[in-house]
């Protein structure tokens, strides 16, 4: 399920993955099980709010890594057109 964020067009990082779930652009949002969640509360009620599904059970490193970058992510959106498996 994580390996479809190689490829597929999405956002990273809390404040853009915030903006795209505002902008009604997100089908679903990956979040790390090991991000503060008081920086997360206010994205996981946004997406409560939207009804944009939520996925747990990865790390920050887990996500980070399956987005192709260095650092781990406390937040990914994929977005409106790619489908998730």
């Amino acid at each position: 399920m994580i390996a479809t964020l190689k490829n597929a067009k999405r956002v990273i990082g809390i404040k853009q993955v915030t903006k795209a779930v505002k902008n009604d652009l997100a089908k679903c949002v990956y979040i790390a099980d090991d991000a503060d969640d008081r920086v997360l509360s206010p994205l996981k009620e946004l997406c409560r709010t939207k009804n944009v599904e939520m996925i747990f059970g990865s790390t920050m490193a887990e996500l980070g890594k399956s987005c192709n970058i260095e650092v781990g992510a406390a937040a990914v959106a994929l977005l409106e057109g790619d489908t998730v498996n």
